[in-house]
């Protein structure tokens, strides 16, 4: 299994972290483990996982203090964010500060391995150099241009540096001129999630951070509109 992904749990109670364990390295997944937040910064950075599960309430170091440190570096490594409370702030500002994903403790184990697989196999692609792929890149429309083989997002010929969610929420949305699409149809074509209930704020917060990147002037898009009561598209005139 020399090529098996390795997945990073970051959590104190212990017996989430063998019951994760032992139901991660069955799906094929070798694992790392880390019982507070300093000690998980630091083997994220030294062990360069292929995933990380972060609980939010740790010792030394919170989860959320963990993931902006890591975005901070200039990892990308896919971030599932665990939180044992449903409350929407913590979601909200999980996905803010860069994590791709967040589960509601307690959570089914099936649901959890499926969510780690599709996160990692979201960023298997190693992009090329990006003045290559600057050149390689389809204009979309004006001045924003994607490279579907490198992954990456041009803006007038410079890169734009998108989270993987927020990538694929794009080329989506672009590969479908003008075509409205309803957070619930997002959640399920992009995220690849069945019925997803209140999940759909995520696809509010990933648009705000993805307007935040590619508009001149995020509160006035010209790029991902939004058709009131109905949803998201990308306008090509």
């Amino acid at each position: 299994m020399s090529n098996a992904k390795t997945v990073l749990i970051v959590e104190d109670e212990k017996n989430i972290v063998d019951i994760l364990k032992f139901n991660l390295q069955r799906a094929g997944y070798q694992t790392l483990e880390a019982y507070d937040g300093e000690d998980g910064l630091e083997k994220a950075e030294s062990a360069n996982p292929d995933l990380i599960l972060l609980d939010v309430m740790l010792p030394k170091k919170n989860g959320f203090d963990v993931c902006r440190a890591l975005r901070q570096s200039g990892s990308n490594v896919p971030v599932i964010i665990l939180t044992a409370r449903e409350e929407e702030a913590d979601k909200v500002l999980g996905l803010e500060i860069g994590a791709d994903d967040y589960i509601t403790k307690p959570f089914s184990m099936r649901e959890l391995v499926a969510r780690v697989g599709a996160n990692i196999r979201r960023t298997t692609m190693t992009p090329p150099a990006a003045a290559s792929a600057a050149a390689a890149a389809m204009p979309v429309s004006g001045d924003l241009s994607i490279n579907t083989d490198s992954h990456q997002v041009f803006r007038a010929g410079k890169a734009i540096d998108l989270t993987q969610r927020e990538y694929e929420l794009l080329t989506f949305l672009a590969s479908h001129p003008n075509k409205v699409y309803s957070r619930i149809d997002l959640m399920e074509q992009v995220w690849n999630y069945g019925y997803v209930g209140d999940d759909v704020r995520t696809v509010d917060v990933t648009v705000r951070r993805l307007r935040e990147k590619i508009e001149a002037d995020p509160a006035n898009p010209v790029f991902i509109l939004t058709r009131r009561g109905a949803g998201y598209y990308f306008s090509v005139k």
